[in-house]
């Protein structure tokens, strides 16, 4: 598959840095599972049999709640997806992941962590693709159009 996405760019990074945002932020995760996850990059971490890309990312979710939990970070939601309503007919996602953190430093620090980072490749295992988004909650009379 082309264009697909599974980690930042130092470009993208820098410009998230860069945007100086001050209180929370949210970090709308949109997940496509592969039908059967890949360990070739971290054979260490994989399963005894063959798992399907979901349970990889159950896998990296068990593994990542105490390092989230530990920066400060909190799951919103998690759900399945499917489909746009609006949006490209051919697109389709499996799941949504909105994690709150309560600040960007939060979240470096998090993202950084050592220990977090040993079991990030379950994640790489599990998705086929993935896109991040970060979101500052505004009031609606205060939108920037």
């Amino acid at each position: 598959m082309s264009n697909t996405f599974l980690y930042p760019t130092q470009e993208a990074g820098r410009a998230f840095i860069n945007k100086k945002i001050n209180g929370p932020v949210v970090m709308l995760n949109l997940l496509k599972f592969r039908d059967r996850a890949d360990y070739s990059d971290s054979p260490g971490l994989a399963p005894v049999v063959p798992v399907s890309g979901a349970m990889a990312y159950q896998a990296y979710m068990e593994h990542t709640m105490p390092f989230l939990e530990k920066s400060g970070g909190a799951v919103v939601f998690f759900g399945n997806a499917d489909h746009f309503l609006i949006g490209p007919l051919d697109e389709k996602w499996d799941a949504v992941l909105l994690i709150r953190q309560n600040s960007v430093d939060d979240f470096i620090a998090f993202a950084s962590d050592e220990a977090y980072l040993s079991g990030t490749g379950h994640r790489t295992a599990a998705l086929e693709d993935s896109r991040l988004l970060p979101m500052v909650e505004t009031v609606i009379s205060k939108m920037k159009l």
